[in-house]
C-alpha cells in the first residue's frame, strides 16, 4: 500500500486513492492521498451513539512549512474551479500501513506526516517529524478546519457559530455549536486564535453522484510548531474529557495492537493476508456488544450484511466471542419471526423489511456452532430465535412473507424491496422480485436443516421431524419448479406477479453453494459454467447478464440513474464467495480445482491498491475497466472472498480447525 511520488504528484490519481482509519465505535478518519473529495472525508468524525448518529467535527488540516525564509504547503484544498494550496506537488510518497503516512520534500528538507485513529477511542493523533537534518529553522503551521454537522450533510457559513476558544497550556477547546460535543486539541506547539471562514470547498465525488457538493469550513485558529530532528510535532483531536495525553505511549500501544493482528494471520497467501487485516475495520460497538458496520463511509449495521459477512469477519479469523455477541444482539430483537435489517442512524427502533436477513441469521448460527462447538451457548442465545424465525415464516409474517402450500417461501408487498437487490427511488422498486426468489428457497431449505439438527440436539424430536418434513417438501418443490430447461439455468423468481422470471442473475449460485439436494450434479455444473461465462468478471459477479436489454454497464449519474443500475449489471465482489464455494463443491477438492478457484479472486489483489487502499469496494461497473463504485470499503466484499479463501480453497497453514 505504498504510493510513489509519480502518483502522489498526479492530482487526479492522488485524489482517486483513498485511505480509511476506523476507531471501533462507528467513527473514522478518511480522505485521499491529496485532499478531500467527499463530504464524508474528515479528520475527526465520531458516532455520538455508537455506532450511529455520526457527526463531522474536524474536516481537514491545512498545514504548511517555513524554512530559510520560504514556505511550501503540505495540504491540498479543492475549491470551485481552483486548487489551493497545492501540497500534492511536494508529496514524495504515501503509505497506508500501519496508518496513513505522507512524506514531503522541498527546500532542502524532508518531513513526514502520520495520522491514526485509536481503537475504542474518539481520538485522532496527527504527528509531523523531520527526516534528517535541515539547513535552517523549520516552522510548521497547522490550521484545523471545523464544521459540526451530520456526516450526510454539508455545512454553510452562518452567524450562529461560537467563535471563542478555551485556551490552556498545550490544550485548546472549541465548541462551534451547542448541540455538538466540544472538540479538544492537545498540542506541543503554540496556539494562536484567529477565527475565519474557508468558503466553497468543492467535493468532486459528491458532484459526480448528483448530490450537494459545496461546503464552508470554519477555522478557529492556528497551531505553530518548531520542527527539530528527533522530535515530533503532535496534535491530538478528541471529544473525550481529558486533561492530558501521552502521545508516544498512545501511538506505541496502537502500533503493537496492529502488529499483533497482522502476526496472527495464519496464511502466506497475499490476498488472504490483506483481507484478514481489513476485517477489523467493520467490527464496532453497539452498547456493550459487538456489531458490524456494513460499509464505509455511509452505512451502519444492517442485519443482512452482518450475517453474510460474519463468517468471514469473525469465524475464519477466530473472533468467536465477537460472533457470539453479534448473534446475541440480533437475537434479542427478533419480532414476528424476523431479525432487524437495519438499526437507524437516529433513534432506537429497528427496521424489519427483509425476507432474507432472518434466514442468514440461522445460517450464521450453524456456522458459529461448527467453528466453536458451543452447543450450550447456541441453546441459550440463539435457539429460541431460530424457532421464532422458522415458525414465523411457516405461519406468515410482515410483507406477505410465508411458507406456501408447496413448502417454498413466498413474499412481496407493493412498494417494498425485500431481497438483497433492494434499490428503490421514491415509489419505484427497481428489482421487486416478489414471489419466490431462488436464493430465499436455498436459505429456507438450509434453515430447516439447521433447525432439525438443533432440535434433535436439544431433545425436541417432534420439532426436528416437522423441520425434516418441511425441508423434504420444499426441496422437491424446488427441483420441480426452478429448473429453466430452455436456458439451462435456474429461474430467478417463480410464482411472481408476472409469472416465472428467467432473468439471468447470480442469485442461483446459492442453490449450489448452500445445499447439496436442490440441483443435480449436471445442473450444478451447467449453472456454474454459464454464470462463469456471462456474469463473472475480475471484480465479482454481474447482477444481470450483459445481453439483457435492461443491463446497465456503468454505475454513474444522479441518484435515479445509480439506483436504476445498482442491481441491473453492476458487479458485486461479495458474490465471489458463494461462487467459489459452489465451484469447489461441484468440481471437487483437487489442486487443479483449487488453483482455478483461486484465480477467480486474483482481480481483488490489484484492487486493494487502487481505490480505498487495503479495502474492497461495495460494487464495480459492469463493464471494463470495472471502476470501483458505491461504498469505498464494504464488509461483505472483504469477508466473503476471505471466507472462501480459508474455508474452500484452503490457504491457511493449518486447516484442521476449519469446518467443511
Amino acid at each position: 500500500m505504498t504510493i510513489d511520488s509519480r502518483r502522489c504528484q498526479d492530482l487526479d490519481r492522488a485524489l482517486s486513492l483513498e485511505w480509511l482509519e476506523t476507531n471501533g465505535r462507528g467513527g473514522y478518519a478518511s480522505g485521499t492521498v491529496a485532499g478531500n473529495t467527499r463530504r464524508y472525508h474528515a479528520v475527526l468524525l465520531v458516532a455520538r451513539h455508537p455506532p450511529v448518529d455520526r457527526v463531522v467535527l474536524v474536516n481537514h488540516l491545512e498545514d504548511s512549512v517555513e524554512v530559510g525564509g520560504q514556505s511550501f504547503p503540505l495540504s491540498t484544498n479543492l475549491y470551485d474551479g481552483v486548487v489551493y494550496p497545492e501540497g500534492y506537488r511536494y508529496c514524495e510518497g504515501f503509505s497506508a500501513s500501519p496508518w496513513p503516512t505522507w512524506r514531503f520534500a522541498s527546500h532542502g528538507i524532508c518531513l513526514e506526516r502520520e495520522l491514526l485513529c485509536l481503537d475504542g477511542r474518539d481520538m485522532v493523533v496527527v504527528r509531523w517529524r523531520l527526516l534528517g537534518d535541515a539547513p535552517s529553522a523549520v516552522v510548521l503551521r497547522v490550521r484545523p478546519m471545523l464544521s459540526g454537522r451530520d456526516f450526510h450533510a454539508t455545512h454553510q457559513e452562518n452567524a450562529g457559530v461560537h467563535s471563542q476558544a478555551t485556551i490552556l497550556d498545550g490544550r485548546v477547546t472549541w465548541q462551534p455549536y451547542d448541540a455538538l460535543p466540544p472538540v479538544q486539541a492537545f498540542h506541543n506547539g503554540h496556539y494562536h486564535h484567529g477565527p475565519d471562514w474557508y468558503r466553497h470547498i468543492h467535493y468532486r465525488v459528491e458532484r459526480e453522484r448528483g448530490l450537494d457538493h459545496m461546503e464552508d469550513w470554519w477555522s478557529p485558529g492556528e497551531c505553530v510548531f518548531t520542527l527539530v530532528p528527533g522530535t515530533a510535532a503532535e496534535l491530538v483531536f478528541t471529544t473525550e474529557t481529558r486533561t492530558s495525553v501521552n502521545v508516544p505511549q498512545l501511538v506505541e500501544e496502537e502500533r503493537r495492537r496492529r502488529a499483533g493482528c497482522l502476526e496472527s494471520v495464519p496464511t502466506d497467501d497475499p490476498l488472504a493476508r490483506r483481507l484478514w487485516t481489513a476485517t477489523s475495520a467493520y467490527l464496532v460497538r453497539r452498547g456493550d456488544r459487538q456489531t458490524v458496520i456494513a460499509g464505509y463511509p455511509w452505512f451502519a449495521d444492517w442485519g443482512r450484511d452482518t450475517f453474510i459477512a460474519l463468517p468471514g469477519l469473525c469465524l475464519v479469523t477466530g473472533r468467536y466471542d465477537a460472533a457470539r455477541q453479534v448473534i446475541e444482539s440480533f437475537a434479542s430483537h427478533v419480532s414476528e419471526g424476523m431479525v432487524p435489517n437495519r438499526f437507524p442512524d437516529i433513534g432506537e427502533q429497528p427496521e424489519y423489511n427483509t425476507i432474507d436477513a432472518s434466514l442468514w441469521f440461522i445460517h450464521t448460527v450453524e456456522r458459529y456452532l461448527r467453528y466453536t462447538r458451543d452447543l450450550a451457548g447456541v441453546r441459550q442465545i440463539a435457539w429460541p430465535a431460530v424457532k421464532q424465525i422458522v415458525d414465523g415464516y411457516r405461519r406468515g409474517t410482515r410483507f406477505g412473507i410465508r411458507m406456501d402450500d408447496d413448502g417454498l417461501i413466498a413474499g412481496g408487498a407493493e412498494g417494498v424491496q425485500l431481497t438483497w437487490m433492494d434499490a428503490k427511488f421514491g415509489d419505484w422498486v427497481v428489482t421487486p422480485r416478489h414471489g419466490k426468489p431462488v436464493e430465499i428457497q436455498a436459505l429456507w431449505v438450509r434453515a430447516l436443516a439447521v433447525a432439525a439438527e438443533l432440535a434433535a440436539h436439544f431433545g425436541e424430536s417432534d420439532y426436528a421431524a416437522q423441520c425434516r418434513q418441511d425441508r423434504a417438501r420444499a426441496t422437491a418443490s424446488f427441483r420441480d419448479r426452478f429448473w429453466y430447461g430452455t436456458g439451462g439455468y435456474l429461474f430467478d423468481v417463480v410464482d411472481g406477479p408476472m409469472g416465472d422470471d428467467a432473468s439471468f442473475r447470480p442469485n442461483q449460485i446459492y442453490a449450489v453453494a448452500l445445499d447439496d439436494q436442490l440441483v443435480t450434479d449436471a445442473q450444478a455444473k451447467q449453472v456454474l459454467q454459464v454464470v462463469k461465462q456471462r456474469l463473472l468478471t475480475p471484480m465479482g459477479l454481474r447482477t444481470l447478464a450483459p445481453e439483457d436489454i435492461r443491463f446497465c454497464g456503468l454505475y454513474e449519474g444522479g441518484v435515479y440513474e445509480r439506483d436504476g443500475a445498482y442491481h441491473q449489471g453492476t458487479v458485486w465482489p461479495f458474490l465471489l464467495g458463494p461462487f467459489v464455494t459452489a465451484w469447489m463443491k461441484t468440481y471437487g477438492d483437487s489442486p487443479s480445482v483449487r488453483c482455478e478457484a483461486r484465480l477467480f479472486l486474483d482481480g481483488l489483489l490489484k484492487h486493494l491498491d487502487e481505490a480505498c487502499l487495503g479495502q474492497v469496494a461495495e460494487i464495480f461497473d459492469g463493464q471494463h475497466p470495472y471502476r470501483a463504485r458505491g461504498c469505498v470499503a464494504q464488509a461483505w466484499s472483504v469477508a466473503e472472498p476471505l471466507r472462501a479463501l480459508i474455508e474452500d480453497i484452503g490457504v491457511a497453514r493449518d486447516q484442521s480447525s476449519v469446518p467443511r
